[in-house]
């Protein structure tokens, strides 16, 4: 189910998403000073791309340049993001067989805004994340 929910992902809105996180990775990298948000958004990308049977999870470790870094990412390019995938959330909504993928990017909504102090991991194993 996995597989075939990644592949109607991917033709639908994945590959899209993907390329959005994407260009906003190497705007970060362009600048010097915001490569860390950069490779964040690299991270997310291929998370975008491929999401069912992996999660993201809080960090326990995660502090006060987490906190930073998300307050400098909502600014300049989380909220786009979000707008992002609230735009597919929407489009996809309209059908039935969108739905699940509907809801999988408003799921996508709250890591646009706040990516640091996170970790992808696969979702069998939520609960070892370190």
């Amino acid at each position: 189910m996995r597989l075939i929910l990644n592949v109607i992902w991917l033709v639908l809105c994945g590959f899209w998403m993907s390329i959005l996180w994407a260009l906003a990775g190497v705007v970060m990298c362009l600048l010097i000073i915001t490569i860390p948000f950069g490779l964040q958004a690299f991270k997310i990308a291929n998370y975008v791309l491929w999401p069912f049977g992996r999660t993201i999870v809080k960090r326990h470790d995660a502090g006060a340049a987490s906190l930073i870094g998300n307050v400098i990412w909502i600014v300049l390019v989380g909220w786009e993001l979000a707008i992002g995938h609230l735009a597919a959330a929407i489009l996809l909504a309209i059908t039935i067989i969108g739905l699940p993928l509907a809801a999988a990017n408003l799921k996508l909504i709250p890591i646009s805004l706040v990516p640091f102090g996170r970790e992808i991991v696969p979702t069998r194993a939520e609960g070892i994340a370190a």
